[in-house]
C-alpha cells in the first residue's frame, strides 16, 4: 500500500458557508482543481492525476474537458513537438 501524507490547509470557515459546502466536499473539490492544475501544467500525468483527484482516467479526461484543459497540450507545445520529431 502506497504511503498517504495529509497536509493541513487553513480555510476560513466563511469560505465554506459561501460555498455551502462542508469540510469533506471542499477538501474533495480542492483535490480536484488541484489535480486538474498539476495536469494542465504537466506536473503529474493524467493518470497521476486522476488517482489524485480520487477519479478514474475517463472521468477525469472528462473533467478536464469541462475545463478547457486539452490533454494534447497547447499549440506551440504541439509545434515543438512536430519540429523535434
Amino acid at each position: 500500500m502506497k504511503q498517504v501524507v495529509n497536509i493541513k490547509v487553513p480555510v476560513p470557515e466563511e469560505v465554506l458557508l459561501s460555498l455551502r459546502v462542508d469540510n469533506d466536499e471542499f477538501a474533495a473539490q480542492m483535490k480536484k482543481l488541484a489535480a486538474l492544475k498539476l495536469c494542465e501544467n504537466r506536473k503529474l500525468s493524467i493518470g497521476q492525476s486522476a488517482a489524485f483527484a480520487g477519479m478514474d482516467e475517463a472521468d477525469f479526461i472528462r473533467f478536464l474537458g469541462q475545463n478547457k484543459v486539452s490533454i494534447f497540450g497547447s499549440a506551440s507545445d504541439i509545434a515543438e513537438d512536430f519540429n523535434n520529431a
